[in-house]
């Protein structure tokens, strides 16, 4: 008999397992089918910090939450619908999570008695009533998944390997799934060992059929598309976004694009995928550390590549000295910061935004850069362009403060028309500039444009526009190296004045205030925007008034931020730090700015920020 099919607005549901489980992949492929289907949807891999811990122990569980719904949504949601538990670590891992009535999907053969005492079980929870609140399916799907695979010329080891393909196979049955995209994946992924990839699909469709078969579940469950603007779509995650932006600014640009990296979580993704795009005239060169890394694009940046670092917060500070010499030099470099968990080596798998201050003030001497920050991970994409806008346009180093969270995260993109991205082309300097009573000329380095009151860019080798370069106080326009005390405080506040004057060409902040009665402003940067937003949503729906805003730029604000605050009596800013970008308000502003503060290695839960922002309206 055809089981019913239920109709669902959203489902939120989490893979978590041990690392050798494939949770990623299992979700990775979930989520494509999903945005295949339609779906508006946001995702949160959870990576473990250590890089071999003990298999079924707490600090091994990987996981990988996914939140898809049929209309906009903002978030990978606070509290799954339904979890799927590997092994008894993760289980306890996660329960803490769920909700009353949530579906608990365990693999049955992996809670054995070892197993349950690593992670201090003393009883099996599936058999002492203390899961009572919730629905429980007790699935073997181990052995079942080896026994779908009798007869395949494969060892029990590999065998069992494939069952997240089985669990896989489950919840695309039951939430109603495409599954040939995943058919296709597997046979291009295994098309070198034939029967690893009979395998993966024969335990891929085994799944589905026990699905379709078992009376464990009586229905499926469909979630209808969303009702997305027009357009061709992907799903895209932050450091993918990231690195097809300054492909796309370096072919908007006419510049080669230079990226000098050293491997580090989060950012690494960046290197990994900008490697792949050789045939765009992109060159990636891994160095032995972090300093060398940045040494060498800006290396390529005095010869007039587009270049760019990337790093995480550790490498941000060795990378500082380098980029003071970029902003002495005056040379286009992007600086790709995915923060993470700190201080030192911290937390290298878990999100946090506490480098804003490193960003803005970790450089020795007035050393000023622009700052930029994504909010989502599609908009890394237009983040990345409009990072290059600023570097190029004005000479000038400038740091994009993404975090793990935008990294790894993902969600629908639509892929923009190439006749819609911005002109990035840069005119360098090809003759000389300055001219002489007696009618000689010469190439100043430091004679700048009056408008943006940047210096011109002359390729080296160019003939008759020899220059110096170093890291000593230039003269103004001439370049000499110059002690002269008024010389440096000219050049000082001049390349301020410069970083200061990208103001004019950013828009106005934007305030999302649909009543116009809103007392209480929320401000927010980065990775935060989808939390607020989705708080928001929540206490508008109970009636209260809230205004929201979000920056991009944070060096230097717009230009009517300081307007935007005093027009609220309160001003709450949730960060993922101790309050850095509510401490540069209210220095700035003389705004009595309230911070909300976590740093967990977590991005906020809707509902937490909704009842902070309820309390602080009634108050």
């Amino acid at each position: 008999m055809a089981k019913d099919v239920q109709q669902l607005d959203r489902v939120i549901i989490r893979f978590a397992g041990d690392s050798g489980d494939g949770m990623q992949l299992t979700g990775d492929r979930f989520t494509t089918e999903t945005a295949s289907f339609g779906n508006d949807l946001s995702t949160l891999p959870d990576f473990p910090a250590e890089i071999r811990a003990p298999a079924g122990t707490l600090p091994g569980v990987s996981a990988f939450q996914l939140h898809f719904a049929d209309h906009d949504i903002m978030t990978p949601g606070d509290r799954p619908d339904v979890l799927v538990a590997m092994n008894p670590a993760a289980l306890k891992a996660n329960l803490r999570d769920l909700p009353r009535g949530a579906d608990i999907i365990v693999n049955t053969d992996e809670f054995t008695k070892r197993n349950l005492a690593k992670v201090g079980y003393e009883t099996n929870p599936l058999e002492d009533d203390s899961l009572h609140a919730y629905n429980v399916h007790s699935i073997g799907l181990t052995s079942m998944t080896v026994e779908a695979l009798k007869g395949i010329a494969i060892t029990k080891k590999e065998a069992e390997r494939a069952k997240n393909m089985f669990a896989l196979g489950l919840l695309s049955w039951l939430y109603n799934r495409p599954t040939e995209g995943t058919i296709k994946f597997l046979e291009s992924k295994f098309a070198r060992n034939a029967a690893i990839m009979k395998a993966n699909i024969t335990a891929f469709n085994a799944g589905w059929n026990f699905g379709e078969t078992t009376e464990d579940f009586s229905v499926s469950y469909e979630v209808k598309p969303a009702a997305l603007p027009a357009g061709n779509y992907r799903n895209m995650s932050g450091n993918l976004a990231l690195a097809y932006g300054l492909v796309a600014a370096s072919q908007q640009s006419g510049l080669p694009l230079f990226l000098g990296s050293y491997p580090i979580t989060p950012a690494s993704d960046v290197l990994h995928e900008l490697s792949k795009h050789k045939r765009f005239g992109v060159r990636t060169f891994q160095a032995e550390d972090e300093i060398a890394a940045v040494g060498a694009a800006l290396g390529a940046a005095y010869g007039g590549s587009l270049a760019v670092t990337s790093t995480s917060g550790p490498g941000l500070a060795l990378k500082q000295e380098t980029i003071g010499l970029g902003v002495s030099l005056e040379l286009p470099l992007i600086v790709i910061d995915v923060q993470r968990a700190g201080p030192s080596t911290g937390m290298p798998t878990k999100t946090e935004q506490a480098d804003l201050l490193q960003a803005m003030f970790g450089r020795n001497g007035e050393a000023p850069v622009p700052i930029v920050a994504p909010r989502s991970p599609a908009d890394c994409f237009e983040t990345a362009l409009e990072a290059v806008r600023i570097a190029t346009t004005y000479r000038v180093p400038v740091i994009i403060l993404s975090d793990g969270y935008l990294a790894n995260g993902s969600e629908p993109w639509r892929i923009p028309d190439v006749e819609d991205l911005p002109d990035l082309r840069v005119p360098f300097a090809t003759e000389h500039n300055k001219t002489f009573e007696d009618g000689a000329t010469a190439f100043w380095p430091y004679l700048r444009d009056p408008e943006t009151l940047a210096r011109p860019w002359a390729v080296p080798g160019t003939a008759g526009l020899e220059h110096r370069i170093g890291g000593i106080e230039k003269a103004d326009g001439t370049g000499n190296i110059s002690y002269d005390p008024a010389n440096h405080d000219f050049m000082v506040r001049i390349r301020q004045a410069k970083v200061d004057g990208v103001a004019a060409t950013i828009p106005p902040l934007e305030v999302d205030d649909p009543s116009g009665r809103a007392r209480v402003l929320v401000l927010g940067w980065g990775s935060t925007y989808g939390p607020i937003g989705a708080a928001c949503r929540i206490v508008r729906a109970d009636g209260v008034d809230v205004a929201q805003a979000h920056l991009r730029h944070l060096n230097p604000f717009p230009s009517n931020l300081g307007e935007v605050l005093r027009g609220y009596d309160t001003v709450l800013v949730p960060e993922m730090n101790l309050g850095q970008l509510a401490m540069l308000v209210r220095a700035k502003f003389l705004v009595d700015a309230i911070g909300y503060n976590q740093v967990r290695g977590l991005p906020f839960s809707a509902e937490e920020l909704a009842s902070v922002i309820e309390e602080v309206a009634k108050r």
